[in-house]
């Protein structure tokens, strides 16, 4: 079963520890980066589950599990419904979405989002993250046997997207990277060799105020993490600590004109133009505003794995 991971703060301290039902027992030793943690924690955090917590969870501010500097990679399109909704055929993919994110973006599961004052179609997207654990630095062919060396743990993520930036403008790192648009957490769950076969039995589960907006199955995914890795291995480097988002099930605020209706506005209309009116068109859309919650949970059908729950209040520009 997999050991579960909090960093968290108390007081001026940060520091790791593994949850359990009764609390986090904090680790002996000090990790003041994700990648030495994975490296160096492995005997600490063992002897740790054997003992009682030390701290309640609620009496500590969790922090993000992934420390930066980190490159946040992400896949987009890669569950078969959002595929679809976004006008592709996931059986007759031509290729795999990536783009990636700043880690200025990242911050905690519990710490609020500030909505840009610019940007009216703020969007959530919950996404498994997967953690790397053994560096990539040249192309490498990763089988279902091997992405254990390099996949070892998993935590939530929440890509959270300014619409009107990253659709109107091209502008994907733009509008994904804003400060705190990288929620991560609260749990970091380290991978025992069974808890692979359940990679493909994770729930991803996002509500906004109580009301349900994304769920799906990893068994939905488009392209599976091996297969991901091994093409992101031909153009780019990983690092231990890394993580890769592996895409966002259906259920997103954002509603893109079919791929015919873009050609023909397009030709129709000037760009600048066909994207004001999408901008218009989605603005009574269930976007994120200011006073709402986002709460986010990743888990397998046995409970083996569950990433805790991330909890994520939207607030205004102070």
């Amino acid at each position: 079963m997999a050991i579960h991971l909090s960093r968290f703060a108390t007081g001026e301290a940060v520091r790791w520890g593994v949850v359990s039902p009764a609390g986090i027992t904090e680790l002996e030793g000090h990790y003041p980066t994700t990648a030495e943690l994975l490296e160096n924690g492995r005997d600490d955090w063992t002897a740790a589950a054997s003992r009682p917590p030390t701290h309640q969870a609620d009496a500590v501010e969790m922090r993000s599990p992934i420390t930066t500097p980190c490159r946040v990679l992400c896949q987009g399109a890669n569950f078969r419904q959002h595929a679809i909704d976004s006008g592709m055929d996931p059986d007759n993919r031509a290729f795999n979405l990536f783009f990636d994110k700043t880690d200025a973006s990242v911050t905690g599961p519990h710490s609020p989002v500030t909505r840009p004052a610019h940007v009216q179609l703020l969007d959530h997207e919950i996404e498994l993250a997967l953690v790397i654990g053994k560096a990539i630095t040249e192309p490498v062919t990763i089988t279902e046997e091997s992405l254990r060396e390099y996949v070892v743990a998993l935590t939530i993520a929440n890509d959270v997207s300014a619409r009107d930036v990253q659709l109107p403008q091209g502008q994907f790192l733009k509008g994904k990277s804003y400060r705190g648009f990288c929620p991560l957490g609260p749990v970091l769950a380290i991978l025992e060799d069974a808890d692979y076969d359940r990679l493909d039995d994770l729930v991803l589960s996002l509500h906004v105020n109580g009301d349900l907006r994304q769920t799906d199955t990893t068994a939905n995914f488009v392209y599976r993490p091996a297969e991901s890795l091994s093409e992101l291995s031909t153009f780019s480097d990983m690092a231990v600590g890394d993580v890769l988002l592996t895409g966002t099930p259906h259920g997103t605020a954002a509603k893109s004109p079919p791929a015919l209706v873009r050609r023909f506005a397009t030709a129709a209309l000037p760009e600048h133009i066909m994207w004001k009116l999408f901008i218009r068109r989605n603005l009574d859309g269930p976007f994120l505003k200011p006073g709402d919650t986002v709460t986010a949970t990743i888990r397998s059908s046995d409970g083996a794995i569950d990433l805790g729950e991330q909890r994520t209040p939207i607030v205004a520009p102070r």
